[in-house]
C-alpha cells in the first residue's frame, strides 16, 4: 500500500501533539530555550541538505522563479488564514487559556514536517517500491519533535498532521507516474535537486523559529517543483544542444 507510511506518519505525529499538549505548563524560560535549540538544529539541517547540490544556478532560479508564483499564489497567507480560521473554530472547545497560538502551530508545523528531504524520499521510497523504512523513521522523529512542539506551541501542532498526509500522499500516489516517465539516473538527480532546495527552505525555517528574521518561507515551496522540472528540462536541452552544435 503506498500510503501506509504517509498514514503511520501522520498518526505519529498526531500522537505526539496529544502528549505534548497534556505536558504541565514549561515556564517561559524553558520555552525559549528549547526553540532556540530546535531552531539552531533546524538550521543546521538545512544546510546540509543544501549543500548536497553544486547546481547554484539552478538552486536560485527554482527559488526565484518558485517564490514569484508563491507570491502571487498567497500561499503563506493561506495557511495563516487557515490556522485562524481553526482557532476561531475550536476556540470554545478549547478555552482562551490554551496553550500557543493554533495559527502558529499549525504553520511552523506544517513547514517543518512538509519541506524536509525525508518528506520527499519517504513517499517517493513508497511509491516506487512500496517501502516505508524511511517514512517510519520520519515517524519517530516526527512524533518526538510534537511532543516538544505542542508543549510549547499548543494543539496547532496536531492539525499539521493533514498537510502530512495531503503532500506525502500526493508525492507516493504520483511517484509510480514519475517513475514511467523518466530513468532512473534522471529521478536521483532531481532527488538531488529538490533536496537542496529543500534545505535552503528549512534553514529559513531555523531562522524563523530562531527570530532572527522573519521569511516567507511557505511562499517558497512551489521552488521544489520548480527544481524538480528543471532537472529534465536541463537534460534536455543539453542533449539538443550537442546535437545541433
Amino acid at each position: 500500500m503506498a500510503l501506509w507510511g504517509t498514514i503511520v506518519n501522520a498518526l505519529a505525529i498526531i500522537v505526539g501533539a496529544l502528549l505534548g499538549m497534556m505536558l504541565p505548563r514549561i515556564s517561559e524560560g524553558i520555552k525559549n530555550t528549547v526553540m532556540q535549540g530546535l531552531g539552531l538544529a533546524i538550521a543546521v539541517l538545512g544546510l546540509t541538505m543544501a549543500f548536497k547540490s553544486d547546481r547554484i544556478v539552478l538552486i536560485i532560479l527554482s527559488l526565484v522563479i518558485g517564490g514569484m508564483i508563491g507570491e502571487l499564489l498567497r500561499i503563506e497567507q493561506r495557511l495563516e488564514q487557515l490556522g485562524d480560521w481553526l482557532q476561531r473554530s475550536l476556540r470554545k472547545r478549547i478555552g482562551s487559556g490554551a496553550q500557543g497560538s493554533i495559527s502558529e502551530g499549525f504553520v511552523t508545523a506544517t513547514l517543518i514536517y512538509c519541506i524536509g528531504a525525508m518528506a520527499i524520499l519517504g513517499p517517493l521510497d513508497s511509491g516506487l517500491r512500496h517501502n516505508h523504512t524511511i517514512l517510519y523513521t520520519k515517524s519517530l522523529l516526527d512524533g518526538f519533535l510534537s511532543v516538544i512542539l505542542a508543549s510549547t506551541l499548543g494543539i496547532g501542532v496536531m492539525f499539521s498532521a493533514v498537510s502530512v498526509f495531503v503532500l506525502q500522499g500526493m508525492i507516493a500516489l504520483a511517484a509510480t507516474l514519475i517513475a514511467m516517465a523518466f530513468s532512473q539516473a534522471s529521478l536521483d538527480a532531481m532527488i538531488v535537486q529538490i533536496t537542496a532546495v529543500g534545505g535552503i527552505l528549512v534553514l529559513g525555517v531555523g531562522l524563523n523559529i530562531l527570530q532572527i528574521k522573519k521569511f516567507n518561507v511557505a511562499n517558497m515551496l512551489p521552488a521544489l517543483l520548480i527544481a524538480a522540472v528543471f532537472v529534465p528540462l536541463q537534460n534536455v536541452l543539453l542533449e539538443w544542444f550537442h546535437r545541433w552544435f
